[in-house]
């Protein structure tokens, strides 16, 4: 059973290939990704008009070398899986029309996958079969704590970020210390020099009447912004390497003191970390601490999977045919704003 999955939600189109084996293990044959980063790095952000056009020139030919890197055809694909939100509109569109045209070229049902379960089925690709666990998915649109009984099955949100995510703060913050885009890995590298205790950055969210699952991390960014301007008045050179450092722990202590929280409080032995973001060092560091700790399992995928990618999708696609899923209609919509709750669209 080989199932092909298209990501187009940001800024990366993403195809993958996965071979579904009778005892329901999912093995990625090929996961191509072309980037349009660098086209808007001169913007500071994603541009969504941009990264739709990078869709369109960079879908077919990475459809081809996926093919080509899994040592398949398209006579030989089974079905065919798509992010049909949440995400960019546009860029949305170009994957699902993508999807449905491949999926009807070959006969073969469709699946319109929401990307955030994407992120937790990509781990199977990796550890394999995933037990009932918590997820915590941070990215740059993202931030949530979900409670997963299946990959397959209904997720439950836990809590969200109710402004800023984690990875656009990231973003924000690398704009204001005069650090490339995209910022998160930049922060990291520049961090690893500084003293995470240099400055007290506030913790969002973290007070007795706060929500306890939710995050906030634009308050945050403003203090770190004050922080800096503060400096630049007083003419004193801004420490770079405590700035990011003192910043990062901020965030990263919030999410895994949450998520570590949640999954006592839900009673999981498994924390499952994924997202752009999870590919950051300190993160992963502190959630393994704090997870052995707790004495909860900790799975993260490697960083070339927590990233937006095809693979997750093909592996989420895959988990829903094997579950025996109904495919999704010949006019699945794109829909910016779907919610997590929905896995399958259809």
């Amino acid at each position: 059973m080989i199932v092909l999955g298209i990501e187009t939600s940001c800024d990366e189109t993403g195809v993958g290939v996965v071979r579904l084996d009778d005892a329901g293990g999912v093995e990625l044959l090929a996961n191509e990704v072309a980037s349009s980063v660098d086209e808007h790095a001169r913007f500071g952000g994603v541009v969504p008009e941009v990264a739709s056009r990078a869709h369109l020139q960079a879908m077919v030919p990475a459809v081809h070398r996926a093919l080509g890197t899994a040592g398949v055809s398209g006579r030989d694909v089974q079905a065919v899986a798509v992010t049909a939100g949440p995400g960019l509109t546009g860029a949305l569109l170009v994957g699902v029309a993508a999807a449905k045209a491949y999926a009807a070229a070959w006969d073969v049902p469709l699946y319109g996958v929401n990307h955030l379960a994407a992120h937790v089925a990509v781990d199977t690709l990796q550890h394999g079969p995933l037990p009932p666990c918590l997820a915590l998915l941070v990215s740059g649109g993202h931030s949530s704590l979900l409670d997963v009984p299946d990959i397959a099955g209904p997720v439950t949100p836990l809590g969200a970020t109710i402004d800023d995510a984690a990875g656009e703060a990231f973003d924000k913050v690398a704009r204001l210390l005069g650090l490339p885009f995209p910022g998160g890995p930049h922060i990291d590298r520049v961090a690893r020099d500084g003293d995470p205790a240099a400055i007290a950055f506030p913790r969002g969210l973290t007070g007795p009447r706060d929500a306890p699952f939710d995050f906030s991390f634009s308050g945050l960014k403003t203090a770190v912004a004050r922080h800096v301007e503060a400096l630049e008045r007083a003419g004193t050179p801004v420490p770079l390497a405590d700035v990011a450092a003192s910043f990062q722990e901020a965030v990263v202590d919030v999410l895994t003191a949450k998520a570590v929280r949640a999954a006592r409080e839900r009673g999981m032995e498994t924390l499952l970390l994924g997202g752009g973001v999870a590919a950051n060092s300190r993160l992963r560091a502190l959630a393994e601490e704090r997870c052995t700790a707790a004495g909860i399992r900790l799975r993260v995928p490697r960083p070339g999977l927590c990233t937006d990618n095809g693979a997750m999708v093909a592996a989420l696609g895959a988990h829903l045919f094997a579950a025996g899923a109904k495919p999704s209609p010949a006019d699945l919509p794109a829909d910016s704003s779907l919610p997590v709750t929905e896995v399958l669209v259809g």
